[in-house]
Parts: structure tokens; C-alpha cells; sequence
């Protein structure tokens, strides 16, 4: 290229960098993979360095800022970013050969928090880096924010607001609302003013640095233990003493475990390392919005395959008609992938997608989910289809009125599909808990017609043949899946409320809702005599407000769906195939009261971890998903486990115990 072809094309580069930016971090949808913006940001360094030319606006002179509304305000401390590499050989070089700390790179949304004489006084958003959101008056909605810590003078921490993939999950289920990712639901959240509505998203703030106290601590490792003890669940970590390529592949390799086999409940884009040292970091000097010696950025190098597209299969799912991409099987990560989504159609357009036989180039985006990340050779034509794929009625493209994107739609407002994130929750281990029918496998059923209905679940058996002949099952997993089937037929009462996916009524509404009525008394007796908890002279908000942590709202949806003629219909055609038992959801003991366990590992007495949570909790105690200064008790069988959790807890001094020594303090 010439000096004007190399001046356009960093123009365009820029361009599609910084829509890209602005949708991902406000909450717009992903318009490129990492491994693409990655791509191209090094593209683009590549030719200012050939030019000798930085145009305005280039995302390597600048930190993407969130669009939060609200009061600016200024940080103490820049937040600046960190410069990345995908060679571990360049975290030895930067190392030095000083002690190191490699911990997560979080997916969500940075937060600066400060306290004040032990009481918190902000929560800033990072904005870019130098000015940021105030939304402090979302605090008491985020998770891992403490009103106050023991601490006195200042204190300024810096962390990362993220939603674990299971909320998110939950959420979606729960809410019917759509979200490409956890990080997406986290930034869109925190532009939320109801300080409720936010509650309900879980997001949990983590703290990845102490950016400023006024105690003499000079070690990045005691400073993290440090907020360990003031009560903070902070970032997951590993120290390297003598980092060489040996070691630091060893920590990495460690990390990677962990994501492939999806043990961390949060997103991650990658590590992050920085020295112990903390006084040796401040020496380095601010290149752009990079402090040289603050940390370094690791991210996963992306294995792409070059394969041929078999077809476009067409499914629908939840609110949209969804392309997937059907090719030639590749190995990618250890696995044998043969599929990948293309999210929608300005996502095929985007890569110029043809028919069958095109050649493209697949990966593992952060080696967990397959992508389409080019094509080689477009052969035929892509084009969309004019019908749902599950009822045949007509299909529609919209267009997002912020992001632009083309989406496909079925327009008939009863098409089964449309239920899927309904069906994944009557499924879930807090609902019917059928295992080994996911949401993908579920919407195979509901594509082939099988599933409508709650009710059609308790009737696969009779397409058991076509399922064991059916791609990736086979007879075992087959039988498998019927045997969860027969066994959720008998089915605790909470979690069969929480299964129907009524609006508002999660898990813990279901169970406050019975420990107020046994479920005769609460539903089935309701719906045949028209009693006053369903008679329709009642206001639906006033039925159910008196009962503690309910309310006028979550009344109200409760009512309204019982009141349904299409959903008591479903609901009686389900009692038909299932037993129901009620559960005393009060506390029935004090063994546990004042206590918080993290429970990790397998488990041999109970039945799983679900079920200890359930005594634990029946006990008055409290079950936490990650370790922290708060936790009494790390139960593991494993006890000289070197797994993070068994690490931290050492760190903190919190005792880890076996299942035998809890049985044997704490069982009834």
C-alpha cells in the first residue's frame, strides 16, 4: 500500500474500532469478537508506526469510555489502561525477573471505590480514565460493596462489577429480556436508576488493586491481603517468585484450566500481571494511556482453523431467528467443533457469508465458544429465510434503533421457540432439575416439534429412538435424559413454582410465598374452588402484599398468572404428570446461625452441593459462591487441595474443613 491506501485504510480501521468500543462498552451488543478487535487494533498500530502518523480519534491513544449518565466527577488516581500481549515469553521480559502476581482479567465494568474514616463516600465509575459517573447511589445494590470496613482514614480500591454466568442465566430466564453477554447485562445495569431493579441483576463487585491507603504497605500481595481482612472478596491471584518461562507458563496453564473447564463463575478476558513491588511499579513511565510498569495484559492466543460450510441451519430461539454455521468437523482446543453461531444477519453480511462450500476460519473464542471469525472464499449466495423454522409463520427482519443490527424474527406471538429461555428454566437444577437437557437441546426439541408445553417434556419417551439416532446423543445419553425425566416427576413444591417461569417470582419469593401457604392451600385448591387468594373480586396486588419480602408487585404478577386461562391449562395438563411435595422453607434449626460456608469440590455424603446448601441454610447459616474475609468455614474434601479457593482461605486464615468434620459439628 501507498502512504494515502495506508491513510484510508487506518481511517476505516478506526471507524469500525470505535463502534466497536462504544457498543461493547455500553451495552449494545458485541459488533466484533476479541480475537477481531485484537486483530485489527495491532493492524492499525502496525501502519501508524509504518507512517509515522497517529489520525485523530485512533483507540491506541485513547481509553474507551461508558456512556453512564449522571454527575462527572474527576478520579484521585488515573485509571489508566494496560498494554496487552499474547506471548507469555513477554511477561518473562517484563518480569525482570521480580517477584509477580498473576490474577484474572475481569469482563465487566471498573469501579473506583473510596472510604472515608471506615464509611464509604463514592463509587465512581472509570469513564475514560480520568473523569467517570458517580453512582454512588447504587452501592447498596452491588454485591461486595461494604457500607463501611474497619479501616480509618483513606482508602481508594479499584475493581471490576461483574455477573456470574449462572445469574446471568437466571436472569435471562427470569426476566425474558436479551443480553449477548454478562458484561453486556452489567453495563446496561449500572445506567438503571431504580436501586431495586439493579438488586436484582447480582452483580458483584471484585477488588483487582488497592490504588491508595494511608498505611505503609509496599508489597501488591499484602496490600490485596490487606482488603481480604477488611471483608472484601478480592480478584483470584497466584504469586510467582522467580518468574521464568517454566513458572509462568505453569501459572497460565493453571488459569486456562480453569476457563476451559468453565470452574470460574465470572467472564474473563484474559490475565493480568504486575510486580510485587509496588514502589518499583510507580517508576515507570505513562506511554499514551499506558503506564509501562503498572501491568501487563494477557490474553489467550486464539487457535483458528480453516474449514467448509456444510449449511446455514436456521433456528429459533427465544425472540430471534438465529443463523448457525454447519462445517467441516476441525479440532480446535483439544475438542472436535463442527458448529458456531452467526448471531444474526448483519453478522453474516459483515463477513460476507456465501452458501454452501464457502471456505471460512473458525476458533474458540477465549477456547470456550466456537466463532466465525472470516471467510476464506464466499461460494453461492446467503440468504434469509421468509418463515419460522418451528411454526412457519412469516419472518421479519428488524433493525435495532440504537445499534443498527438486522435481526430475523418470527412474528407469530405463540410460536413455541419464543419460550425457550422459559423451557431452560423449568429444566434448571432450581426448578424440575432435569439433567442432561440443556438449552440447546431443548430448542432441537422444540424445532422438531416435540416440546410446546411443559407437559410434552413427560412425553419424549416416545421419540427416545429418534433422539438415541440423533447427532452428539446416541442410546446412553438417551436413556439417560429419560431417567432425569422420570425422576424430576416427583418434585419439591418451591422449585416446581419457580419451574413455571412467573413473572417476578424467583426462587426465594417461591419460598417465602410457601412458607406462608402449603401449596394446596396456595394453587391447586385456589384454582378449583375459586377461594379469595385467586378470586377475581380481589385486587391481584393486595393478595399476597402482606407476605414478608413479597409485596404489592410480585403479588400482583403471582395473581395475574394464576388468573391465565392459557396458563392454568398448561399448569393442570403438568399436575397430570407429576407428584408434589411440600417443603417446610423456614429454617428448622439454629446449627449454622451466624455462619457463611463456601462449599467447593465433590461432596459424598449429600446427594451435591445443592442439597448441603439446602440443611446449611435450613440451619440458619449462609452459603456463599466465592471465599472472603466474611466466610467461616471453606468445606472441601480435598483439603490439601492447591485450588484457588483452598489458597485464598489459607491466606485469610479461614478454616478449611471436610464434609465428615462439618457432619460431625454441625449435622443434626
Amino acid at each position: 500500500m501507498n502512504t494515502d491506501e495506508k491513510t484510508l485504510r487506518m481511517q476505516q480501521l478506526i471507524r469500525e474500532l470505535n463502534e466497536a468500543s462504544e457498543a461493547y462498552y455500553n451495552g449494545k451488543g458485541e459488533r466484533m469478537t476479541d480475537y477481531e478487535w485484537d486483530a485489527r487494533f495491532d493492524e492499525l498500530r502496525q501502519l501508524e508506526q509504518e507512517t509515522g502518523t497517529t489520525l485523530p480519534d485512533s483507540p491506541t491513544q485513547k481509553v474507551s469510555e461508558d456512556s453512564i449518565t449522571g454527575q462527572k466527577e474527576e478520579h484521585e488516581f488515573a485509571a489508566l489502561s494496560l498494554a496487552k500481549t499474547k506471548q507469555s515469553a513477554e511477561l518473562v521480559k517484563w518480569a525482570e525477573q521480580k517477584p509477580i502476581w498473576i490474577s484474572w482479567k475481569l469482563d465487566g465494568l471498573t469501579l473506583v471505590v473510596t472510604y472515608d474514616n471506615g464509611k464509604l463516600t463514592k463509587v465512581v465509575t472509570r469513564g475514560n480514565g480520568h473523569i467517570g459517573t458517580n453512582i454512588t447511589h447504587l452501592a447498596s445494590a452491588i454485591n461486595g460493596i461494604p457500607a463501611t470496613i474497619p479501616a480509618q482514614g483513606h482508602t481508594v480500591i479499584r475493581g471490576e462489577a461483574v455477573i456470574s454466568y449462572d445469574d446471568f442465566d437466571r436472569f435471562l430466564m427470569e426476566s425474558g429480556e436479551d443480553y449477548a453477554n454478562p458484561r453486556n447485562l452489567a453495563s446496561g445495569s449500572l445506567t438503571l436508576k431504580d436501586v431495586e431493579e439493579v438488586r436484582q441483576r447480582h452483580i458483584q463487585w471484585i477488588p483487582f488493586t488497592l490504588v491508595y491507603t494511608e498505611e505503609d504497605i509496599n508489597s501488591w500481595g499484602n496490600r490485596m491481603s490487606w482488603l481480604d481482612h477488611q471483608g472484601f472478596n478480592t480478584v483470584e491471584r497466584q504469586l510467582v517468585e522467580h518468574p521464568d518461562s517454566s513458572s509462568v507458563e505453569a501459572v497460565i496453564n493453571t488459569f486456562t484450566q480453569e476457563v476451559t473447564s468453565r470452574q470460574n463463575p465470572f467472564p474473563v478476558d484474559g490475565l493480568v500481571i504486575c510486580y510485587d513491588d509496588t514502589a518499583y511499579a510507580q517508576t515507570g513511565s505513562v506511554t499514551g494511556h499506558h503506564a509501562t510498569r503498572a501491568g501487563l495484559a494477557f490474553k489467550w492466543q486464539d487457535e483458528a482453523a480453516e474449514t467448509t460450510l456444510k449449511e446455514i441451519e436456521w433456528s429459533c430461539a427465544a425472540s430471534t431467528i438465529s443463523p448457525v454455521a454447519i462445517f467441516e468437523p476441525v479440532e480446535l482446543e483439544g475438542t472436535t467443533v463442527k458448529r458456531a453461531s452467526l448471531c444474526n444477519i448483519s453478522e453474516c453480511e459483515r463477513l460476507g457469508i456465501g452458501g454452501i462450500g464457502t471456505r471460512i476460519s473458525v476458533i474458540k473464542a477465549n477456547k470456550i465458544i466456537p466463532k466465525v471469525i472470516k471467510v476464506i472464499e464466499s461460494v453461492n449466495t446467503f440468504t434469509v429465510p421468509n418463515q419460522c423454522p418451528v411454526c412457519h409463520a412469516p419472518a421479519a427482519i428488524k433493525v435495532s434503533d440504537v445499534s443498527g443490527t438486522k435481526t430475523l424474527h418470527c412474528t407469530n406471538a405463540e410460536c413455541p421457540a419464543k419460550q425457550l429461555r422459559k423451557f431452560a428454566r423449568f429444566v434448571s437444577k432450581e426448578g424440575m432439575n432435569i439433567d442432561g437437557i440443556s438449552e440447546q437441546t431443548l430448542s432441537k426439541f422444540i424445532n422438531l416439534g416435540w416440546v410446546s408445553e411443559y407437559a410434552d417434556i413427560y412425553e419424549l419417551r416416545s421419540h427416545i429412538r429418534e433422539l438415541a439416532q440423533m447427532d452428539g446423543f446416541g442410546e446412553k445419553s438417551a436413556s439417560n435424559i429419560m431417567r432425569s425425566i422420570d425422576k424430576s416427576r416427583n418434585v419439591e413444591a418451591h422449585r416446581l413454582l419457580y419451574a413455571l417461569n412467573i413473572p417476578l417470582c424467583g426462587l426465594d419469593v417461591c419460598k417465602r410465598l410457601l412458607a406462608a401457604y402449603p401449596l394446596g392451600e396456595l394453587v391447586n385448591e385456589a384454582i378449583k374452588t375459586g377461594d379469595d387468594l385467586f378470586a377475581t373480586q380481589a385486587e391481584p396486588q393486595d393478595v399476597f402484599a402482606h407476605v414478608n419480602g413479597i409485596g404489592p408487585e410480585k403479588s400482583a404478577s403471582f395473581v395475574r398468572w394464576f388468573r391465565d386461562t392459557h396458563n392454568l391449562l398448561r399448569y393442570r395438563n403438568l399436575m397430570e404428570k407429576i407428584s408434589v411435595t411440600q417443603t417446610d422453607q423456614t429454617p428448622k434449626g439454629n446449627r449454622c446461625e451466624g455462619l457463611t460456608f463456601v462449599i467447593t469440590g465433590d461432596v459424598h455424603h449429600y446427594k451435591n452441593r445443592n442439597e448441603l446448601k439446602a440443611y446449611i441454610e435450613s440451619q440458619g447459616g449462609k452459603v456463599a459462591s466465592a471465599v472472603s474475609g466474611s466466610t467461616s468455614f471453606l468445606i472441601n474434601n480435598d483439603v490439601t487441595s492447591t485450588s484457588g479457593k483452598n489458597k485464598k482461605a489459607k491466606e485469610l486464615n479461614i478454616p478449611i474443613i471436610s464434609e465428615d468434620e462439618f457432619i460431625e459439628n454441625y449435622q443434626i
